[in-house]
């Protein structure tokens, strides 16, 4: 009984081995775009294909012939569609669940096998790590456990996939607000939260709230147009 873990995100290789040695079964790590295709599934042949930081449209002819597993940081159907983490902090919830479900056709409308409870204390890339340590121990529930997913109950409610100029702190009217722009933006490959004068572009990392202020990082670069 093969698994294959697909994830456009470095740190899954461990958890690819983790399963390997406690299920004694083969767990194949695919990377890359290109490799996510029938004739690699085919040789492979997995029970499952789980997909825990996925960035890419999965093929059709992928899911229909797998079972897809994606792993949504919301209590779906509430937070459907894009940048999820950001959507919910800009939003001022800081409590969420992390939803296991089979790929389908529409965006994040598969049928729950899981959902587990998730902080979003910290910054982006903290919660990012917290997330994998729960996803591992849900991929393996699944693993052992052959749940059957069941439809998603409530009301659809979808978010957008952020932009980047949306990073900007210029019209933030509080150091609550700038901080959480900060740190939901603070990871690998993301936007970071900046501001910008006429010449500057200033962008801020590894922010701490105070009770009067805001101590970050900040690297100043000239804007682009300079």
């Amino acid at each position: 009984m093969p698994y294959v873990i697909a994830a456009s995100r470095s740190g899954y290789e461990q958890i690819t081995n983790k399963i390997a040695q406690l299920t004694g079964d083969a767990c194949y790590l695919i990377d890359k775009k290109e490799n996510l295709n029938l004739n690699v599934l085919r040789e492979f042949n997995p029970t499952y294909v789980f997909l825990p930081h996925w960035s890419y449209i999965v093929p059709k002819d992928v899911y229909e012939a797998f079972e897809c597993i994606i792993f949504h940081m919301t209590d779906l159907p509430f937070g459907r569609g894009g940048s999820p983490l950001q959507n919910l902090i800009s939003r001022e919830i800081y409590e969420t669940k992390v939803s296991a479900l089979r790929c389908s056709e529409g965006i994040d409308t598969g049928p729950i096998y899981v959902k587990r409870n998730l902080s979003l204390c910290g910054s982006a890339e903290e919660i990012y790590l917290r997330a994998a340590k729960i996803i591992e121990e849900m991929i393996l529930f699944i693993i052992g456990n052959s749940p059957i997913p069941e439809g998603q109950d409530g009301e659809p409610v979808y978010f957008k996939r952020r932009r980047p100029e949306e990073s900007n702190i210029d019209d933030l009217k509080s150091l609550e607000k700038a901080y959480d722009y900060i740190r939901m933006l603070d990871a690998e490959g993301y936007p970071h939260a900046f501001f910008e004068t006429k010449h500057l572009r200033m962008e801020f990392r590894r922010a701490s709230l105070k009770q009067d202020c805001i101590l970050a990082d900040v690297i100043i670069t000239m804007k682009e147009d300079e």
